[in-house]
């Protein structure tokens, strides 16, 4: 694990959550982590990131391959790859040879080759370092989104699922969004040599996470749902700069605001 601005600071003691029916779907209650979503938290891939692997510092979180939820799911990325040119995929040939696709522990995922995720250029590409998908995308004026495989464009968002019974019987499903944490990837992810939600160097963004990531919010909210939580995390904000303003208000920020948020603020 690195330390000074590379150091992680855990996962909050507490967070505040807030959970709303879901405007377009009887039956359906979202559960949404306020502290997490109104943090400064945004992706520095390229500018500064360790990277998950301290021996390959310039790929980001791409070293693993990316497993496919469904069917769906890569038939999507699958449209985008055979539309890929050379000039925007570097490592084209390799899998024109051998395949862009492999099976791990029974379940498909993209090809790892020399170390990194075949759809990875390098910064010799000519479209420069970073996800051919993404890059493809942001060429075309698509949100990266449409191109990605889903848990490369969820990262570093979480969603969860889960059955509620209520003391009538009654049921409803409970949809929560999140923060996609070390173990979100499941015991391999206390292997990471860094990771960035956790980390203030990826709090630095120049507007909250709700607002940089709501083309990914919405797809997996609806924008009826979003626009709720536009809502809920305005009124968290506005809760947060009143604790500022009260004298022992300084004790309430860890319970309102994202550890990592505070000090790279503290550090800015």
């Amino acid at each position: 694990m690195g330390n000074g601005a590379e150091r992680e600071l855990g996962e909050p003691d507490s967070r505040t959550w807030v959970e709303f029916d879901d405007p377009a779907e009887d039956g359906q209650r979202f559960r949404c982590d306020l502290t997490w979503l109104t943090s400064d938290y945004h992706c520095i891939f390229g500018a500064g990131c360790p990277g998950i692997d301290r021996d390959r510092p310039d790929d980001g979180c791409c070293v693993l391959g990316a497993h496919f939820t469904e069917d769906a799911d890569r038939d999507r990325v699958e449209a985008v790859v055979r539309d890929l040119g050379a000039q925007e995929w570097e490592l084209r040939d390799e899998a024109l040879a051998d395949g862009w696709i492999e099976v791990e522990d029974g379940a498909e995922k993209t090809r790892v080759v020399d170390g990194a995720c075949i759809l990875l250029n390098g910064p010799g590409a000519p479209m420069g370092a970073g996800c051919a998908l993404h890059q493809y995308a942001l060429a075309r004026g698509l949100e990266p989104h449409t191109a990605k495989p889903e848990v490369c464009w969820q990262l570093p968002l979480r969603r969860t699922y889960r059955t509620v019974t209520l003391p009538d019987d009654t049921e409803y499903l409970e949809i929560s969004i999140g923060e996609y944490t070390r173990a979100g990837w499941g015991p391999g992810g206390h292997d990471l040599d860094w990771y960035c939600t956790s980390s203030p160097l990826a709090h630095t963004g120049r507007a909250p996470l709700y607002v940089t990531s709501e083309a990914e919010l919405v797809e997996l909210m609806g924008r009826p749902a979003y626009d709720v939580l536009v809502e809920r995390c305005e009124a968290h904000l506005a809760g947060v700069r009143a604790a500022r303003a009260m004298p022992e208000g300084a004790r309430m920020l860890p319970l309102l605001v994202h550890p990592a948020t505070l000090a790279a603020r503290d550090e800015a």
